[in-house]
């Protein structure tokens, strides 16, 4: 009926489905586990770029207010020369 390489084959392939049963599993805990840390990477970033934008606006703010004094520096600059001449 059922010789020695029948017995063999069956084992070894039911050894197999186990085994690639369990590594799909492992498979699938590690993608989730990866989508987990991609979306708290995610996190870190978007909050990096709202710090970022936070810290710009005040350096922004500072730096038309400097480019103003020195234009209006420019702009007493020229009538002093214009009145000594």
């Amino acid at each position: 009926m059922i010789d020695t390489a029948q017995i063999l084959l069956i084992a070894v392939i039911t050894v197999l489905t186990v085994i690639l049963t369990v590594i799909g599993i492992q498979i699938v805990y590690i993608l989730k586990e990866f989508r987990k840390t991609v979306e708290k990477t995610n996190k870190i970033l978007d909050d990096a770029g709202i710090i970022s934008e936070s810290v710009a606006k005040p350096v922004a703010g500072v730096s038309n207010i400097l480019a103003g004094i020195k234009a209006g520096v420019d702009l007493v600059s020229i009538f002093k020369r214009k009145k000594e001449k």
